[in-house]
């Protein structure tokens, strides 16, 4: 049940992140299909985009080693990780004009969590 508050927490950003996109396309001069050439919403989509890419996999990879009997710090680390690295790379992309630190250190959280989600359930699916 560790992960379903991560699940909701990460559910809750995508939301944000969701309407920043749509704050994106109001307006006479946004366009409502791509993203006309604007910067600003160029980014916007992309770090939506990006958190539908890494997050479902690494919940889901979260959950199972906590559906296979992962110790609670285990999943509260790995979620941890998750979530400050969404919540950084995403604030970065799409409330900011630039902020490289956040970008990069959200990505690289995100990417981490990914690597050890990934080869805990390989090591736990090889050695029960």
């Amino acid at each position: 049940m560790l992960t379903l508050g991560y699940a909701g927490l990460l559910g809750l950003w995508f939301v944000a992140l969701s309407v920043r996109v749509i704050l994106g396309r109001v307006g006479p001069d946004n366009p409502s299909l791509g993203d006309g050439g604007q910067l600003s919403l160029q980014r916007r989509i992309r770090a939506h985009a990006n958190f539908a890419e890494y997050v479902p996999l690494t919940l889901l990879l979260i959950a199972l080693l906590e559906y296979s009997g992962s110790p609670a710090w285990t999943i509260h680390g790995l979620g941890a990780l998750l979530l400050i690295g969404r919540l950084l790379h995403g604030y970065a992309m799409a409330f900011t004009a630039n902020h490289p630190f956040g970008r990069s250190v959200g990505i690289g959280l995100s990417l981490l969590s990914l690597l050890l989600a990934s080869g805990l359930a390989t090591f736990r699916a090889f050695t029960a």
